[in-house]
């Protein structure tokens, strides 16, 4: 079936008022959503009708799946050094450029993750988050120490998890791919058995508009283990992503045709 335009709305139904109709999926690298642009079958919105600002480098694919209208967001290209634009930053501003056009009535923050052995996490697990929080806003003046780590419980899935089998656990979120001892330390308090770069920030934002939020990590890297970080996620990223596809694409496949209470 062929993809609806790239500027048709959502109808402004309450979320949740009856089947899930629209799903953003929010990934932050190329190499990780193309599998599943292809697996969906999405097309790429042109940049002249695209729905974000003039000038942001964000990309959206789209289109119809089974009874779903799916759209995939991710930050694109960072227009100076040319590499995917990972982060909090970027992932806050195209999940809020997101929520505001498009309405959904889901959000999936899928993406790759560091995972911790001490906590039970292997390469290629796939995790669904059931917290999340920040571990390098340090802020050590009270209450605001809270707000920077962020902590929030995430949407809570327990149909989707006896289903489908993924492992669940903490997510603490930061802009490094390496870990310094404060971050070690903020880590270990969050409890955390998964870290990325991107998913308290979605969830933020996600909160701040209501909209739920599944938070789906593949492990590349062991965050505690004997190898190079950067190494180990560089030399399991193809392998992982596969796995974060086939993950993905089964928690789609169970999300067609329910209501957001029966997640």
């Amino acid at each position: 079936m062929a993809p609806p335009p790239s500027s048709e709305q959502p109808d402004a139904a309450a979320p949740g008022a009856g089947a899930i109709s629209r799903v953003l999926i929010v990934m932050a690298m190329e190499k990780e959503a193309m599998p599943l642009v292809n697996k969906f079958k999405l097309v790429e919105a042109p940049a002249r009708e695209s729905i974000f600002p003039k000038g942001a480098p964000w990309t959206r694919f789209y289109g119809i799946y089974k009874d779903l209208h799916l759209d995939l967001v991710m930050p694109g290209k960072d227009a100076v050094f040319g590499v995917d634009s990972v982060g909090t930053v970027s992932a806050a501003l195209v999940t809020y450029a997101s929520i505001q056009a498009l309405k959904p009535d889901l959000i999936i923050n899928a993406g790759t993750a560091g995972g911790f052995k001490a906590k039970g996490a292997s390469v290629k697990d796939v995790f669904l988050a059931s917290d999340v929080a920040f571990h390098d806003r340090r802020i050590p003046i009270p209450v605001f120490d809270m707000y920077g780590i962020g902590a929030r419980k995430t949407f809570a899935a327990p149909n989707i998890l006896n289903e489908l089998n993924f492992k669940l656990g903490k997510l603490s979120t930061g802009d490094s791919l390496d870990m310094s001892p404060q971050d070690e330390e903020a880590i270990l308090s969050n409890d955390a058995t998964i870290k990325d770069m991107e998913g308290a920030a979605v969830a933020y934002v996600a909160d701040m508009f209501s909209t739920p939020a599944i938070f789906v990590k593949a492990v590349t890297d062991i965050v505690d283990g004997d190898k190079p970080t950067a190494e180990e996620f560089l030399n399991n990223l193809i392998s992982v992503t596969a796995a974060l596809d086939v993950a993905v694409t089964k928690l789609v496949d169970f999300i067609c045709g329910k209501r957001i209470s029966d997640l």
